[in-house]
């Protein structure tokens, strides 16, 4: 039963800090940024859905 618990709170931990790893993995300017608003505001539905946003929106180079 504990190794079902410990699976479970890691697959869902993976996926709560996906903006911050799909940012990371972009090499995004501002990943930082983007995982201080996952872990903060990431719990309620709208702060994670702006921060997997954030991630995925292309950078403006100018």
């Amino acid at each position: 039963m504990r190794l079902i618990f410990a699976i479970l709170v890691s697959i869902l931990s993976l996926f709560y800090f996906l903006p911050f790893a799909i940012a990371f993995h972009r090499k995004r300017a501002n990943t930082s940024a983007i995982f201080a608003l996952n872990l903060f505001l990431g719990w309620s539905l709208i702060g994670w859905v702006v921060a997997l946003v954030w991630a995925l929106k292309e950078e403006q180079v100018i």
